[in-house]
């Protein structure tokens, strides 16, 4: 279960200073709803999937 902090707090952080947990969690909810987010929906998942992809992928 994610015990990190939640969306309304991280949203106002860049995604740099995210941890990897929150990047993988955050990617993989954002995901599955992909289909139904709307366009700032998809431009945070965008990001989180751009900062992955700089930090290495997720291994």
């Amino acid at each position: 279960m994610y015990t990190r902090r939640d969306m309304s707090a991280l949203i106002m952080e860049e995604k740099s200073s995210w941890s990897k947990g929150e990047l993988q969690y955050y990617h993989n909810a954002l995901s599955q709803i992909a289909p139904y987010l709307n366009e700032e929906g998809t431009t945070i998942l965008r990001e989180i999937n751009k900062e992955i992809i700089e930090r290495g992928g997720i291994h």
